[in-house]
């Protein structure tokens, strides 16, 4: 997979995420991508200071990336 198919496939991830954050007042940026195994995303809106947004990148936001991306082995929030 190239590093434009990585990227492709991780925003297909956050466009499938996307909706739930959105529905809860908050958002997800994709801010970059390192070396095809380290994504950096930005929790934004209601996001950035909910109590339950570690859970929620990890849990949904890392196993969506992961399912489109298996390569993929961390994503970080940059809050």
């Amino acid at each position: 997979m190239t590093s434009e198919e990585v990227r492709q496939n991780v925003e297909k991830a956050l466009e499938e995420i996307r909706p739930f954050l959105q529905s809860d007042g908050g958002d997800i940026s994709l801010i970059s991508i390192d070396n095809d195994t380290s994504v950096k995303v930005k929790l934004e809106g209601n996001c950035i200071g909910c109590s339950v947004n570690q859970m929620t990148l990890k849990s949904g936001v890392e196993m969506t990336i992961k399912k489109y991306v298996p390569q993929i082995e961390e994503v970080i929030n940059l809050s």
